[in-house]
């Protein structure tokens, strides 16, 4: 029951990464119309899926192929740095999302 379980978070990642492919495709075939004021947040919400699917995968992956220790290690370090990453363009993204916003004073 446990690597049906395991194997689910690997197939719901490969389904992410599949969604980020499939929204990266949508954004190219759309055309650019410019820059717009959610430029910033359109990139991040592009990449995240892509991201987040990529980081299920490797924590699952390497356990259920019995790969050696070496190998869960490295991807352990390598979804690590995935995570400050997408943890980087978030705060990037909320950044640019409140930088528009000032807080309005009781007049």
């Amino acid at each position: 029951m446990l690597k049906f379980m395991d194997w689910s978070v690997v197939a719901m990642g490969c389904v992410l990464v599949l969604v980020a492919l499939g929204g990266r495709w949508w954004e190219r075939a759309k055309g650019h119309k410019g820059t717009g004021p959610g430029q910033g947040t359109r990139f991040f919400w592009a990449w995240l899926p892509l991201l987040m699917g990529l980081g299920m995968i490797a924590a699952n992956l390497p356990a259920l192929l019995h790969a050696s220790h070496t190998v869960v290690m490295t991807m352990d370090t390598l979804n690590l740095v995935l995570a400050v990453t997408t943890m980087v363009l978030a705060l990037r993204a909320a950044r640019h999302f409140f930088r528009g916003r000032g807080l309005r004073t009781l007049e």
